[in-house]
């Protein structure tokens, strides 16, 4: 904890202020607790029947509040400015040793590197609801409002305020009531009156206030506040409960069976129990035999068994895979392999395989020996997409030692698998970025399959981390190899291993970057079984529509897709948007209906036949019936413009009736377990071709698909991000790769209006390596990363003006703090509007520094900058980012 300022205030323990407790016997420990705004280590006594460890989640009583804590330490001394009698006891204890000393660095680390509050690390890495705090909410008091007090508000005596809301709503019990409230209490009582059961939190009533009625924050708290003086409502406090464990009967037979009292049936009961090792669920005894509860509670009163209540841990279920073997390896897999499990330290490893080129295989059996040494390995994953077809290749392999953890689960199963974690036995854990985090046992080897993808960068909420980050961090407090898998290697990551590679070290003296550590290149240059990378064919739509094409399958497409049920193969269309239009456009004014909540079109999304036409924001899912005519001049010639997922699926069943099409995207995978049934459905041939987004580019292995299209190559090109082009090559070439794995040919059909871009011709010849230099050689130009760094401020609120004017103080406060040296000076860039200003009603301004990759650059306080936006203004500090948007 030394390595960390904790803004400490005076009712905070402070180091060195201690007077001694004297012969008292009360035991103290210092806490970290979980409260918006609060910083520090607060002091609470322990009692007497109650033990505490550093590193236990603890509840325990803040102001009104119930609020999760974390134990750092038990002191045997008071601090100077506190009194016993000012002491509270610890409530419970509810987990116990979840930090152990490097799991504790390296959540210090998060929080300094990504320039946020260690609490926010904290709730990051431990599983929903550990953390628990009593919410507070709102209660509509029935008799009050039937019968309102006289006496009028000290505010409703302004003149204005009786008049804000000039016409109450007809037919409301309260409406005599709201003659005299103001505009923001009566909106609250509205929306209470308007609820079932007259009851919400604040925090609901806050949000729908603000969408609603665009009542901000400060007049909401005063509507409240007026509400609660009339006595109209009330406020309490909710105690909000961490998952507990799940419990189930049992049944066990006793040694004492043989009473002479026993019925013939109960004595069968007893010889089936025994046949089952003398031990099962109260339920499947239940089930199994056919018999009651009662009865086995009647032989449990006559000592012949035992029924208690164990606990059954909640894991994510899979179906049973068949086991499977170790394959026999490549040369080139070979010495990967080799060079992996020779190593015993912390160690940077790129493998860099062409996709199809097995490197699931070198991490499987890499994995192999660790286990039977008793540590555990730690896969991680970009999509949640990705988990299902790895963890069944995993679990074949190793069974039941394999667990899966990602934000698709229950809370009770995150829960449940969290705590596996700490028994101490090996496994293998497979996870999305928050998984990095797991307090996995004994840690022999940390793998970032995919490490390319920009899903393992967090942007909101904080902290912004990037799990690669993390993950080097992790392995070098555990002394263990990282290994980075990719056909398509980050540039970042990239620079650093090949660097490092030459140097033997990483070479970075940021005091906050991954310390220096040997760093290892590993290529997989071809396919398993010699495959071919399969050829790409670049289709000019230009040309195509110049000789009369207007759909949008090009000849070549469509000629493929014709021989696909013929040669009974599957295919991949992709697509960058899901949805069926990307926006939607007057033709006689040009008009574009677009949300009213943000700055971006409408996406035109079909539900079903005849069923009504929606319109659809991507980004505030805000939704509204299509117009019949223009909103701007009336005209009913609306047309559909650019192409998503659902109406590339249209497209084919007009053109290709015969070929069965599945959509797989965000809008068909929202549900727990669609992503293992859609891909299950696939690979059973129920379907000839799988339609879809970015999804289809992670890692998907299907041997029978052949063909790739990609519908409209350009929609992944052209972003305002310095980012855009090597995104773009990555998606082209990992969708590419998702065909010819098996033993027949692939074939990829590439789209687009821009043949000649340099991103187009890479991909073309599947050439990594003129692509890199070249994007290298930019961003090198520019100070970009990897040959700079960049941090990221953004500020969002309802009030357009309250943004704008905090934005500029932040800048001229970064300006004054910039210091004169050159190697601690950063380039401030803005305060601009961000690229979609306003999203959700927010309106959105950023800065962004850009400093030298050797910057010893220290920022104002956080709680300094906090200090200077107003409570309508959302700060949040992005370091390194990859969303610039």
């Amino acid at each position: 904890m030394s390595n960390y300022n904790f803004g400490l205030s005076a009712t905070v323990a402070e180091p060195g202020s201690f007077y001694d407790l004297g012969s008292t016997q009360d035991r103290l420990v210092e806490v970290l607790v979980d409260c918006p705004g609060v910083q520090g280590l607060y002091t609470y006594r322990i009692p007497p029947d109650m033990q505490v460890e550093p590193g236990d989640i603890l509840n325990v009583p803040f102001g009104s509040q119930q609020v999760g804590a974390i134990a750092i330490r038990e002191i045997n001394q008071l601090p100077a400015d506190l009194n016993l009698s000012q002491i509270r006891d610890v409530e419970e204890v509810v987990c116990s040793g979840f930090f152990p000393t490097n799991y504790w660095t390296l959540l210090e680390r998060v929080a300094e590197y990504y320039y946020t509050q260690l609490i926010q690390v904290v709730k990051v890495a431990l599983p929903p609801g550990l953390l628990a705090r009593s919410q507070r909410r709102i209660r509509l008091k029935p008799d009050n409002i039937e019968n309102p007090s006289p006496s009028p508000s000290p505010l409703a005596g302004r003149g204005a305020r009786e008049i804000e809301n000039p016409n109450p709503q007809k037919g409301s019990r309260a409406s005599g009531v709201e003659a005299f409230l103001s505009h923001a209490a009566s909106s609250i009582l509205q929306l209470l009156q308007a609820g079932k059961t007259g009851d919400y939190t604040w925090k609901y009533l806050q949000q729908q206030l603000s969408k609603k009625h665009r009542i901000t924050p400060t007049p909401a708290r005063r509507g409240l506040q007026e509400l609660i003086r009339r006595g109209l409502v009330e406020s309490y406090l909710e105690e909000q409960r961490p998952p507990q464990p799940q419990l189930k009967q049992a049944v066990s037979l006793t040694g004492y069976r043989h009473s002479p009292d026993l019925t013939s049936r109960q004595r069968e009961l007893l010889k089936f129990l025994g046949q089952h090792d003398g031990d099962l669920w109260v339920d499947d005894f239940v089930e199994i035999y056919n018999t009651t509860r009662e009865t086995i509670q009647r032989l449990e009163e006559k000592g012949c068994v035992v029924i208690e209540e164990r606990e059954i841990l909640r894991l994510e279920s899979s179906p049973v895979v068949e086991s499977d073997r170790s394959k026999s390896l490549t040369e080139s897999q070979t010495q990967a392999l080799a060079t992996i499990t020779n190593l015993s330290n912390f160690a940077q490893v790129l493998l860099h395989g062409v996709t199809g080129s097995g490197k699931t295989e070198v991490y499987l059996q890499a994995i192999a020996p660790l286990l039977e040494q008793g540590k555990s390995a730690l896969v991680l994953v970009p999509e949640i997409g990705l988990t299902p077809q790895l963890t069944d290749r995993f679990r074949a392999r190793f069974g039941n030692k394999v667990c899966v953890y990602h934000s698709a689960l229950s809370d009770g199963e995150r829960y449940d698998t969290w705590r596996q974690m700490l028994t101490g036995e090996p496994q293998v854990l497979i996870g999305t970025r928050s998984a990095v985090f797991a307090p996995l046992p004994k840690l022999g080897l940390i793998i970032l399959d995919e490490e390319h993808d920009s899903s393992f960068k967090q942007d909101q909420p904080v902290p912004t981390y990037h799990a690669r980050n993390v993950a080097t961090w992790r392995a070098e407090l555990e002394n263990c190899p990282l290994v980075l898998g990719s056909a398509t290697p980050s540039l970042d990551t990239w620079v650093t291993i090949n660097q490092g590679s030459r140097e033997n070290n990483f070479s970075n003296p940021s005091p906050l970057s991954p310390p220096p550590s040997p760093s290892h290149y590993l290529s997989l240059p071809e396919r398993i079984q010699s495959r071919p990378l399969p050829p790409v064919e670049v289709v000019d739509m230009r040309q195509e529509l110049r000789e009369g094409n207007r759909s949008i399958f090009s000849r070549s497409l469509k000629e493929a897709l014709q021989q696909l049920q013929e040669r009974e193969q599957q295919g991949i269309l992709f697509i960058h948007r899901r949805g069926h239009s990307t926006f939607v456009s007057c033709r006689t004014c040009g008009y574009v209906i677009e949300c009213p909540n943000c700055d971006v079109s409408l996406a035109y999304h079909h539900t079903q036949e005849r069923a009504p036409e929606l319109l659809r924001c991507h980004y505030c899912n805000f939704v509204s019936a299509h117009p019949s005519n223009c909103p701007e001049c009336s005209s009913p010639y609306l047309k559909f413009f650019g192409s998503g997922t659902q109406r590339v699926v249209q497209e084919l069943e007009k053109e290709f009736p015969q070929l069965r099409p599945l959509r797989f995207d965000s809008d068909t995978t929202r549900t727990k377990g669609a992503h293992r049934t859609l891909l299950t459905r696939f690979v059973n041939r129920e379907f000839d071709l799988l339609v879809g987004t970015q999804m289809l580019t992670k890692g998907l292995d299907i041997p029978q698909v052949t063909l790739v299209g990609i519908v409209a190559a350009d929609g992944l090109l052209h972003f305002p991000d310095y980012r855009a082009s090597e995104r773009a090559f990555q998606t082209l070439i990992q969708v590419a790769g998702r065909s010819g794995r098996g033993d027949d040919p692939g074939r990829v059909i590439l789209q687009t209006y821009t043949p000649e871009h340099p991103v187009i011709q890479a991909a073309r010849t599947h050439d990594y390596q003129s692509f890199t230099e070249a994007e290298l050689q930019q961003r090198a130009t520019l100070n970009y990363p990897p040959y700079g760094r960049l941090i990221l401020f953004k500020l969002s609120s309802l009030e357009e003006t309250a943004v704008q004017e905090t934005a500029e103080l932040l800048a001229n406060e970064l300006e004054k703090n910039e210091p004169n040296d050159s190697t601690s000076s950063y380039e401030i860039l803005g305060p601009a509007p961000a690229n979609i200003m306003r999203v959700a009603n927010r309106y959105r301004w950023q800065i962004l520094l850009k400093l030298p990759l050797d910057s010893t650059v220290t920022l104002p306080d956080f709680n300094y900058l906090r200090e200077l936006c107003p409570s309508s203004v959302s700060l949040t500090i992005d370091v390194d980012p990859l969303n610039m948007m």
